[in-house]
Order: C-alpha cells, then sequence, then structure tokens
C-alpha cells in the first residue's frame, strides 16, 4: 500500500487528458458492482471537464489514483460534483475526502451563489458531504433540469427513476445551500 505522503489532488488540466483511459476503466468497474449508482461519461466529456478546470485529479507518482468533475445547471444555479472514483488499491487513504474537499472548494470559488448537490448511495460520499455542510433533501429540490437526469440513464437503477417521475430513487439528494 502507498503511503499517505506519495500522492497529489490538483486541479486537472488538458496535460491529465492522458489518463482518461484509466479514469473510464476505474468508472467501468465501479459500475459492475453491485450496489453502486455511478454514472459512465463518455471521454470526451471527461477532456472537457479537464480543459475547463472542472475536474480533480488524483496521482500517485505519475499513475491514476482518483478523480471527480464538475457540471452546472439551470444558468448555473446548480452545481453537481460528479463521478467521485478512487481506484480500489487507492482506498482507505483519505484520498477521497481530499478529492472531495478541493472539487467544494472549486465550486465555492467558480460558482459563488450556486446550490451545490450530490445524488449518492455511498455511505462513504453521504459522510463526507454532510461534513461539508450538505443537508439530505427531497430530489424535488435539485435540479429539474431533464439534461441532468438524462445522465442517470447509465444507472442500474434508471427504471425506478422513472417509476417515480425523477422524484424518488435509490439514490440519496443532498444540497449544500450557500
Amino acid at each position: 500500500m502507498t503511503d499517505e505522503h506519495s500522492y497529489t489532488v490538483q486541479i486537472a488540466d488538458a496535460s491529465h487528458i492522458k489518463y482518461i483511459p484509466d479514469i473510464f476503466s476505474a468508472i467501468y468497474e465501479a459500475s459492475k458492482v453491485k450496489g453502486n449508482s455511478i454514472v459512465m461519461r463518455d471521454p470526451e466529456y471527461l477532456a472537457v471537464k479537464m480543459r475547463e478546470g472542472k475536474a480533480v485529479i488524483a496521482l500517485c507518482e505519475n499513475e491514476f489514483a482518483g478523480f471527480c468533475y464538475i457540471e452546472s445547471w439551470q444558468r448555473d444555479n446548480f452545481i453537481a460534483n460528479s463521478g467521485l472514483i478512487v481506484k480500489p488499491e487507492y482506498r482507505r487513504m483519505g484520498l477521497a475526502k481530499k478529492i472531495k474537499k478541493l472539487i467544494f472548494e472549486i465550486c465555492r470559488t467558480k460558482f459563488p451563489s450556486a446550490c451545490i448537490f450530490s445524488i449518492t448511495k455511498s455511505p462513504a460520499v453521504k459522510k463526507m458531504n454532510l461534513a461539508l455542510g450538505f443537508k439530505e433533501v427531497k430530489y424535488t429540490e435539485l435540479t429539474t433540469d431533464p439534461k441532468f437526469w438524462k445522465g442517470c440513464e447509465t444507472c442500474p437503477h434508471y427504471p425506478e427513476l422513472l417509476e417515480n417521475e425523477m422524484k424518488a430513487c435509490q439514490c440519496m439528494g443532498m444540497l449544500f445551500k450557500p
């Protein structure tokens, strides 16, 4: 196991695009684990996030270790931190917390008056969100932008979301209001 001091967590940029195959692979592998509700994104979508400075990457001696990105909705009134992933060999080192903290700081800097939201099934993500000041909310308090909810189509629980008219599903809605 790698020690805590041998990795960096930073804002991703165009120089990190070379890590997209590793990021995509990690997201895909996580999506296959029963109980996960991680959304698959197109590799070019992730590249755009990096070019825009709307992503965070964790590296361990130039090897991909973790990732997260930002998306904005409803004229930047709602911001989501999405796709938080840490490769299994780098878990239980506090890396996800550091990624989540930096992505949250970027959201607050770039979009100071926006509500930041998250939908998750992960108890660890819920705990991190609560520590940052998020509250559990109903889906009706989140963005109403259909493009956001279209992203849920790759989730295995999407039929349940449709059945509940986009108002409830397996994931928990969480919101930070500035």
